[in-house]
């Protein structure tokens, strides 16, 4: 199964013992998240490293981990899905993973449960994939 993976579970990544990180490692779903994710996470590098008290150094080997499992899409791969993704989306800063949930017809992985005010993606969280797996 296709999930389009939200950033704020791509943060729960770099917390080594978090029931995010060990589904986001063993789940057999292919993964995808906008390229914009990645940014994000780069943006925020400090922020995270200063949290989970790791270096940079393996904040960048945890990335490079991360981008082992998950698949980053460029907005050109799916800039057609984007205005209808804007509608719907309840966060618009969020239209990106709405559009990639759009143009693969799945589910995107997300704890933000503002996400789930709309009805044209079903947004499930990871309290939500492990009822589902266990």
């Amino acid at each position: 199964m296709k999930l389009i993976v939200d950033t704020n579970i791509l943060f729960s990544f770099f917390w080594k013992k978090s029931v995010t990180r060990k589904l986001l490692v063993t789940s057999n779903f292919e993964l995808v998240s906008p390229i914009t994710a990645l940014k994000e996470l780069k943006r925020y590098s400090e922020e995270i490293m200063r949290k989970t008290t790791i270096t940079k150094k393996e904040f960048g080997l945890e990335l490079s981990n991360l981008q082992k499992i998950i698949s980053f899409i460029d907005r050109k791969n799916y800039s057609n899905f984007v205005k209808e993704a804007e509608k719907i989306s309840p966060d618009k800063a969020d239209a990106d993973f709405f559009a990639l949930c759009l143009k693969y017809s799945c589910f995107l992985w997300s704890n933000d449960s503002l996400l789930k005010n709309q009805n044209k993606v079903k947004v499930l969280s990871t309290e939500d994939l492990t009822e589902i797996l266990f």
